[in-house]
């Protein structure tokens, strides 16, 4: 839905309020291609293209085609494995499980040392590493004692359920951590190059100071260093601006896009541009302000207050907390090509992660048992959708 008639008017307002703070959803706190360069991926990231592209149909359509799997704890991570299983992690009992992909069948595989739980921090992103098939690394992004980290562990599946990750090497340390705006979100890129959404941990000054790794999207090499094609020497930062990005993905001209929490005005969806500022906290959602990427669109916080994102046909799809509901949003180069359409409103209560599943498939997880949600019986699950 765009509100692009009113949003000069809106504008000016979001940037008076400065007191409040929404945190996740507007609450309290609680509860490829691998044979792209850095610099072809950057290219690709800041161009729109759209001349030549196919526009996906103004309207689609989204079917429940099965629950996966239900019965778990503050479920925030996923990734799939090359058969189908898949990984998902929560955020409070710092744990990593394997879901059966066809019987929904759950095997924990052990607990990640070193995580402290807090507010919305604790065990947040996972993702598998570029050479899983060899390497059997598992990257995870969590909130320690002292700072936001990101590891990585040898996942052994010869050894018995519960003790199969190996020890966590830290591969990078020192992302503000507070008890909210953690960001967390974590993906390799189609460059091959560990990208991670960060949040300012409540300290709104962190965004716009491009020595702090607060409020950012980060990317970095496997090992943890700044990636090669950096738009700041020496700094694995790679935008700015941000106020808490929990949603990463490339659509198929590897593009990347972020979603990104607002305060009590809008939040926002953004194509990312290296070394672009996204406005924060001077802006909140479009600006008049040349200095600043404004957002491809944005939402009302009660519409959205979004967590993951996914790109598959021909749209992103983004999934709202707060708004409770599964955004689509139809795509033509770097600008929305069509309104944003809402699915699933209220059904499955608050939605954290959408994941691709390959084609027109995608996987959905519910965060009810987050401490801000309302879980039924069989909370939280993972769902299979249908999408066009």
């Amino acid at each position: 839905m765009q509100r692009r008639a009113v949003t000069a008017v809106l504008a000016a307002a979001a940037l008076l309020l400065t007191a409040g703070c929404s945190s996740d959803d507007g609450g309290p706190p609680g509860g490829s291609d691998a044979s792209a360069s850095p610099s072809d991926t950057a290219t690709r990231s800041s161009s729109s293209e759209g001349s030549a592209e196919e526009t996906p149909p103004a309207k689609g359509s989204v079917k429940v085609v099965r629950t996966v799997t239900t019965g778990l704890s503050t479920p925030w991570g996923l990734a799939q494995l090359a058969d189908g299983d898949l990984l998902v992690s929560s955020r409070d009992e710092a744990t990593i499980t394997r879901v059966d992909g066809r019987t929904g069948e759950k095997t924990e595989l052990g607990e990640v040392p070193g995580v402290s739980p807090s507010g919305e921090g604790g065990l947040l992103g996972i993702a598998l590493s570029p050479e899983y098939a060899s390497d059997r690394m598992i990257y995870a992004y969590f909130t320690s004692a002292s700072d936001n980290r990101i590891v990585r562990m040898i996942y052994d599946e010869e050894k018995p359920a519960g003790e199969q990750l190996g020890a966590p090497d830290t591969v990078f340390r020192g992302i503000p951590k507070g008890e909210i705006h953690n960001g967390g979100r974590i993906a390799f890129g189609p460059d091959r190059m560990l990208y991670a959404g960060t949040g300012e941990s409540g300290d709104t000054g962190l965004s716009q100071d491009k020595e702090s790794l607060g409020g950012k999207i980060l990317r970095l090499t496997p090992e943890g260093e700044p990636a090669p094609g950096n738009p700041f020497p020496d700094s694995a930062v790679y935008s700015y601006g941000h106020r808490n990005v929990q949603g990463l993905a490339w659509d198929a001209k590897q593009r990347l896009f972020a979603s990104e929490f607002g305060q009590d005005t809008w939040d926002e969806l953004n194509a990312i541009k290296p070394g672009d500022n996204y406005g924060w906290p001077e802006a909140e959602g479009e600006s008049d302000d040349g200095g600043f990427h404004n957002p491809v669109d944005q939402w009302t916080t009660d519409e959205a207050s979004p967590s993951g994102i996914a790109y598959a046909e021909g749209s992103v799809w983004m999934a709202g907390l707060g708004g409770e509901r599964l955004w689509r949003i139809p795509l033509k180069g770097t600008e929305a090509s069509a309104d944003p359409e809402a699915f699933l409103e209220g059904e499955y209560g608050r939605l954290r992660t959408v994941a691709a599943a390959g084609g027109d498939k995608l996987w959905l997880v519910t965060s009810n048992t987050d401490g801000r949600g309302n879980p039924k019986e069989d909370d939280d699950r993972i769902l299979e959708l249908e999408v066009s």
